[in-house]
């Protein structure tokens, strides 16, 4: 469960258990404590959701493995929602976000609409941290055998298949109305597609959603699991008497809430409840393993001989046929049971990306800055994840904002240039990119200006693809051109310019400034809870484009807005210094005109007086 969720006494604790006692906890999806990285409370399984709060380089490079939820057991299809009145001040530092805020997890990852694009983010997060394994975590549904294997031709190094029955952290009811299956209906799915497929030595299967006792363990090892999820159990060996009012922020034991009187006079808690618990589990197992003659828990995975199939109680009951759960037949005798290597490791080394970390080891060692130059194509795929990875574990969050290093690319990106970025590292690209510039981007600058000597109009021309800037939480993006669709969804502290945008725009965002110098497509501002924009409305149709719900817009050139207006002007000006762009010096030339067409976006809740104040405490 993230940090949110639970208690940050709780979520230490159970860290900290974990780690001594030789596993692994995960963070949730809330982001870490940057004071926890490198010591017994850091949590070893760091949650990629589709919010990304909190989705930094140092948080990536501080993990074993780092998960990508796709979808939770007792919710799938939805995302998360975190109670306004459990965000303090800590979460909302943890999150880039405002305190008191309901905080929205969309429903989808706006980067993933096919196995092309899970395989992208695969391959974002190996270069971002290459000692990292990365898991998937998929819920127990039909099919799930189909999506498994593609999930493993995308080179994750772990799967993990999650239950129905698993908690629901602090979700409202509403999120858990339509459950997915037992994961004992979807972990042999998922094993056999696996084997059947020759895939299954090259990943490994985890199961979560409701363990508790060894028996659990050895049940889910003979169905093909090689770790195991716990959840509930670990937080009850804590104290929670299972209330379900985690959203309500009043957990009567402190174990999941913010509240600081509860925290501070009924949490009862210790790191040793939790190993003792975990210490039972590992002692019936042991027990189990004797009992059924099986020296290894290794050599239990796929034994479904093992299991024996009693008759039903009920006459629907007796009706069942369990054969497709443990028969064999379907799959080659020779198939692995298990992962046999450390690494599933991708076809695509990411040659660019350790030419421009090798080009730029130096400087960053010795803090010297300095500009280099590099041509790209669009096979180079997440330039810059690397240099970030090795700036992050080597300065943590601060980055190298007092030495930046600049790297000057010409041609075309492929995906995800300028992807988790750190902070002093700035990246300028003449030419385009294709999806997802600046996704989770934490700091520095991305330019992309179009070739030199280009004819076209660059505020009606695309210069960067979708999905771009989604996550991230500093740093600036300034491009020449226009954007696809969903440009700054989540974005929860990046400040960025561009000419033109399609739908979806500033989605969910709770931080930042993205000022459009140019058309926008609709359901701009849907779901944005914090940050703001500047949109440029010539024909005077972006009141029917945005969406109503969360937001309001104003016009600029009233007197009460004169110091927007300033800041404004300064935004552009930066821009065109940046990108030399025709579009914005022609803005810049008859500002006091193209005044009367901006509007400025805010969240319903926000006060005009905060906004600029907000936006100056970013950093770059």
């Amino acid at each position: 469960m993230s940090l949110g969720a639970l208690s940050p006494e709780a979520h230490e604790a159970l860290a900290q258990a974990m780690n001594e006692s030789g596993g692994r906890s995960n963070s949730g999806e809330g982001g870490e404590d940057p004071a926890r990285y490198g010591t017994i409370r850091s949590s070893k399984i760091k949650q990629i959701a589709s919010g990304r709060f909190g989705v930094t380089p140092a948080y990536l490079v501080n993990a074993e493995v780092l998960q990508i939820k796709v979808a939770q057991g007792a919710k799938p299809g939805e995302g998360g929602q975190l109670p306004g009145g459990k965000v303090n001040e800590l979460i909302a530092r943890l999150r880039y976000a405002v305190p008191g805020v309901t905080l929205i997890s969309p429903p989808p990852h706006h980067d993933i609409y096919s196995i092309e694009d899970l395989a992208q983010l695969i391959f974002d997060l190996k270069q971002v941290n290459p000692d990292a394994q990365v898991s998937v975590k998929l819920v127990s549904e039909p099919g799930i055998g189909t999506i498994a294997t593609g999930v493993a031709k995308a080179y994750a190094d772990l799967i993990t298949v999650s239950g129905y029955d698993g908690g629901t952290a602090a979700s409202p009811i509403t999120s858990i109305k339509h459950a997915g299956s037992p994961w004992e209906l979807g972990l042999p799915e998922v094993h056999q597609a696996l084997r059947i497929n020759g895939l299954r030595d090259k990943i490994r299967l985890q199961t979560d959603g409701g363990l508790k006792t060894g028996l659990d363990v050895v049940k889910a090892a003979i169905l093909g699991a090689e770790s195991f999820g716990f959840g509930t159990a670990p937080m009850v060996a804590l104290g929670c008497k299972y209330l379900r009012i985690c959203h309500l922020n009043n957990c009567a034991t402190g174990v999941a809430t913010q509240h600081d009187y509860l925290r501070g006079e009924h949490f009862r808690g210790t790191v040793d409840m939790v190993k003792h618990y975990f210490r039972f589990i590992a002692e019936e197992v042991r027990e189990l393993l004797a009992m059924l003659g099986v020296a290894r828990l290794t050599d239990l995975i796929g034994r479904t001989d093992l299991l024996e199939v009693i008759e039903g109680v009920t006459a629907s009951q007796r009706k069942l046929d369990l054969s497709p759960l443990l028969g064999n037949d379907h799959v080659p005798a020779d198939a692995p049971q298990f992962c046999q290597v450390s690494r599933n490791v991708p076809h695509d080394p990411g040659a660019k990306n350790q030419e421009v970390l090798e080009a730029l080891k130096d400087a960053i060692e010795k803090k010297s800055g300095g500009e280099f130059a590099f041509t790209i194509t669009n096979c180079d795929r997440s330039v810059g994840a690397l240099t970030s990875g090795a700036i992050a574990k080597r300065y943590g969050e601060a980055g190298l904002e007092d030495a930046p290093v600049t790297a000057c690319f010409t041609g075309v990106a492929g995906q995800s240039f300028g992807v988790w970025n750190a902070r002093g590292l700035h990246l300028y690209l003449e030419g385009d990119a294709n999806d997802y510039v600046g996704k989770g981007m934490n700091g520095g600058k991305v330019v992309i200006t179009p070739p030199k000597g280009s004819r076209f109009e660059s505020h009606k021309t695309a210069i960067v693809g979708n999905t771009c800037l989604y996550g991230a939480t500093g740093g600036k993006l300034f491009a020449a051109g226009t954007a696809g669709e969903r440009f700054g969804v989540r974005n929860s502290g990046a400040h960025a310019v561009i000419e033109g945008a399609g739908d979806h725009c500033c989605e969910y965002m709770t931080g930042g400034l993205v000022a459009v110098l140019g058309e926008t497509g609709v359901n701009f501002g849907a779901g944005m809870t914090g940050g703001f924009a500047y949109v440029l409305d010539e024909d005077r149709s972006f009141v029917d484009k945005y969406n109503h719900e969360l937001v309001e817009i104003h016009r600029v050139n009233t007197e009460a807005m004169e110091a927007h207006r300033r800041h404004l002007r300064e935004v552009i000006e930066e821009f065109v210094e940046e990108t030399g762009s025709a579009r914005g010096r022609a803005i810049l030339e008859d500002f006091s005109d193209f005044t009367r067409h901006f509007w400025l976006v805010k969240p319903k809740a926000a006060s005009l007086n905060s906004l600029l104040a907000q936006s100056r405490r970013q950093p770059e």
